[in-house]
């Protein structure tokens, strides 16, 4: 065992779940702050010790996290904005990291966020930290056959260049859908960091759900940002891609930034 442990300020989705089973397996021990209604209750069994709480309540966040004596601390897996908007309960800590950034824009609160953790002894890092091998590097991940050329956007559906759609609150799945039935197939996703991108949290996502919501509204490929994209189950992602006839692409980002 190393003896080694990490905080884990967790959000939806599987990523929460497969950082924390990652982690327990190298040694480390994981102390959780999951959201109520948007962290998967499996991340219970995985961790040494879990506090749910709202999303906003930001000093019982950091009071969980200094109790369980974690030094450094991951944010992993986002808040849906529609369930934001309806149980944000932010305490007056956060009511104050908010007045201060002025916007609810959520690379600026996440980044105050940090700030307000590291300002109690609590380093916020990367959330690959121990997901090397699920961030892919440049290339053809699926053995489809890439056809075409396509731009690089920022989390963007095209065809044959054109910006079907952007994606919004409702999420890449939803966003997929729409852009299928607005293009009639042949579509492509891109995931890219954005050009001010902070690593310690909020990285572009993909997964089995991705190609499969793909796959249904007939899209040809997806582009991610090698590097700076998780692949979520990596393998089951690939079987089905290939057997869908899905190109998925690792594109390198100094050609992104082109």
């Amino acid at each position: 065992m190393s003896g080694e442990r990490i905080g884990l300020i967790a959000g939806s989705g599987r990523f929460p779940v497969l950082f924390a089973e990652t982690a327990r397996r190298r040694g480390v021990e994981v102390f959780a702050v999951a959201h109520r209604g948007e962290t998967d209750p499996e991340l219970d069994r995985v961790v040494a010790g879990i506090s749910w709480l709202y999303p906003g309540e930001l000093a019982a966040m950091i009071d969980a996290l200094k109790r369980a004596g974690v030094r450094r601390a991951v944010m992993v897996g986002g808040i849906a904005k529609p369930r934001l908007f309806r149980e944000f309960r932010p305490d007056a800590r956060a009511m104050a990291v908010i007045a201060r950034v002025g916007k609810l824009r959520d690379d600026l609160v996440l980044r105050a966020v940090a700030s307000e953790l590291e300002s109690e002894g609590i380093a916020v890092v990367e959330s690959t930290l121990y997901l090397q091998e699920i961030v892919p590097s440049a290339g053809v991940l699926s053995a489809a056959k890439v056809i075409g050329q396509f731009d690089i956007g920022q989390s963007v559906v095209v065809r044959g260049g054109a910006v079907i759609a952007v994606e919004g609150i409702e999420g890449t799945d939803a966003t997929i859908r729409r852009a299928g039935e607005l293009a009639g197939g042949d579509i492509v996703l891109v995931k890219v960091c954005k050009p001010t991108q902070d690593t310690r949290f909020d990285l572009p996502a993909v997964g089995p759900g991705t190609v499969a919501a793909l796959a249904q509204a007939k899209g040809r490929v997806l582009a991610i940002e090698a590097g700076r994209t998780v692949t979520l189950d990596r393998a089951e992602m690939v079987t089905l891609a290939d057997r869908v006839d899905i190109a998925v692409v690792a594109v390198d980002g100094r050609e992104v930034d082109r």
